[in-house]
């Protein structure tokens, strides 16, 4: 394949499929760096909370985990959307593609309007629960607001590939952009897969094992 082969606009000193493995494989190293960063938060969260067991356990149980519920039903949508947004750029359907990102970016933004209103269900709780307030809810705000820039940035990353779309500059020879952001944006799903029972379920489910017979 040669550079007439890729759509207007785009040149590469690279054959598209070289060009294609090596950001894929640069992606996957990101992506491997992203993996030790929440990974380390995991096992600060771990260890805290082996160290201050019943302080954890009390603290949770001040979350709502209907809220987290409706967020982990949003990002699973949205990834579903990037899926077939990827799809839709490999085989050059620009359209469809601007569509399912539209959808992506809307489930994206939901996501942060229930986080809204559960950051400030916690402020305005009396006395107000702030960072500060104890160990767990340092490491919670830590974790759910470094997990919200993530979902910030592919945001942002989704509608720079929307306005590629626009200009029909996607084709079954160029569509790398759209799968590396998509690669991004399971990766910040499957950290909220992990977040979401952590914080709002494991206390429940360990006060139902250890509830009288």
């Amino acid at each position: 394949m040669g550079h007439e082969q890729l759509p207007p606009g785009h040149f590469s000193y690279f054959e598209p499929e070289q060009a294609y493995h090596a950001s894929k494989l640069g992606c996957w190293i990101f992506l491997a760096t992203e993996v030790h960063l929440f990974g380390g938060i995991f096992a600060i969260f771990a260890v805290y909370r082996a160290r201050y067991l019943e302080m954890f356990n009390a603290s949770a149980h001040l979350l709502d985990w209907r809220m987290g519920l409706i967020n982990t039903v949003f990002l699973l949508t949205s990834s579903y959307c990037m899926v077939r947004g990827v799809d839709a750029a490999q085989k050059g359907l620009n359209d469809k593609v601007t569509k399912w990102l539209n959808l992506t970016i809307l489930f994206g933004c939901f996501f942060f309007v229930v986080k809204y209103f559960e950051y400030a269900a916690k402020f305005a709780h009396e006395p107000p629960i702030y960072p500060s307030t104890n160990i767990f809810f340092g490491l919670y705000f830590t974790m759910t607001g470094i997990h919200a820039v993530h979902v910030l940035v592919g945001v942002g990353l989704l509608l720079w590939l929307r306005a590629l779309a626009q200009k029909k500059r996607y084709s079954p020879v160029y569509y790398t952009p759209v799968e590396m952001v998509g690669l991004y944006w399971h990766l910040v799903d499957v950290v909220w897969i992990f977040l979401f029972p952590i914080l709002y379920l494991l206390p429940g489910i360990e006060a139902f094992g250890n509830a009288p017979h």
